[in-house]
């Protein structure tokens, strides 16, 4: 395993909890971008945020450089994303400035110029964070972002980034034949000759990029960040839905006040009626907030509305509170 690095304080990792909740709720279903994950990360560690692109690293900030990575899981059906840790994944791309000259060169030479080609993007990030602040030596790191399609929970760690030893590895070409309308390809594998585990794969079709392997840390590694923004359980009766500020102080001039008893009589009380399935509309930018619900009702909410966030069942359920002639609760 790798060894992983501090990356939040206690309140810095509270604070990007926040955030990210936060940034979950102006989603409404769409797919997580890098930018989105740069946006949380420096808010959360009070750093400015340089906005994402595939021209620098990610993070350069007095002396400090990391490049995000992030990672979807689309199949944990309905699975802790916990479930990951202690195994080894592999990215798409850790990068596509990668040329390779003659496919029919020895494996273990075309490995050699790859990882010399990578090693020379690595001193370039890590030149241009020293020019920045030469102040003192950079510390560079990867960090790997693991969320799933529901956006609900998250995990985030860091690790050196380190330009690969070739003496470390050894490498074999893969050729898989066309199958189908699949076209014939070739990749050139690379393993560790301590644990012959993969650890690199480089593709050569459709564009050449390097698909790292990559270890998840075990779920009690301090280092590893663990985040549940949305539909957050607090105990065997009780659930906290995420969502925007301004729609909290709707539902609560709707109801009263935002207790998990009046949140809950609400949605049993809607669903009685049949006043679900209303269009949302846009949430505004402004920090969440938790609301209690029951369990109980919460199945009512997720089964009876066809939402995508918490913010979206509360929008809905804010209209639909709306539409039944304003206060639903009395008292």
């Amino acid at each position: 395993m790798t060894e992983t690095l501090t990356v939040f304080s206690a309140e810095e990792a509270r604070k990007a909890k926040l955030i990210l909740a936060t940034q979950m709720t102006t989603m409404m279903g769409r797919k997580l971008e890098e930018g989105d994950w740069s946006n949380v990360y420096c808010k959360a560690k009070n750093i400015p945020d340089a906005g994402w692109s595939n021209l620098h690293i990610d993070i350069n900030y007095r002396g400090l450089g990391v490049e995000h990575k992030l990672l979807r899981f689309a199949n944990l059906n309905g699975r802790t994303i916990k479930t990951v840790c202690g195994t080894t994944q592999m990215h798409p791309a850790a990068t596509r400035s990668i040329r390779i000259d003659d496919l029919s060169r020895p494996a273990n030479d075309v490995m050699v110029n790859v990882f010399a080609q990578y090693s020379e993007l690595i001193a370039a990030r890590t030149a241009k964070v020293r020019a920045d602040f030469p102040k003192s030596e950079p510390d560079m790191r990867t960090g790997w972002l693991l969320w799933e399609s529901t956006l609900t929970e998250f995990l985030y760690f860091e690790e050196r980034m380190l330009p690969p030893d070739p003496a470390q590895y050894y490498a074999e070409w893969n050729d898989t034949a066309a199958r189908g309308t699949r076209k014939a390809s070739k990749s050139l594998w690379i393993y560790d000759r301590d644990t012959n585990q993969k650890r690199f794969s480089v593709t050569t079709n459709a564009g050449i990029k390097i698909q790292p392997y990559f270890d998840v840390p075990p779920p009690k590694d301090p280092n590893l960040y663990f985040f549940r923004v949305q539909s957050e359980p607090v105990d065997l009766e009780t659930i906290h839905l995420w969502i925007a500020a301004s729609t909290a102080r709707a539902l609560k001039s709707e109801l009263g006040d935002l207790s998990r008893d009046r949140v809950s009589e609400a949605v049993v009380k809607l669903v009685e009626l049949g006043a679900h399935n209303i269009a949302p509309s846009d949430p505004e930018e402004d920090y969440a907030v938790a609301v209690p619900i029951s369990v109980e009702a919460y199945t009512l909410l997720t089964r009876s509305w066809e939402g995508v966030s918490d913010e979206h069942y509360a929008q809905l359920l804010l209209k639909s509170l709306a539409i039944t002639g304003g206060k639903l609760i009395e008292g």
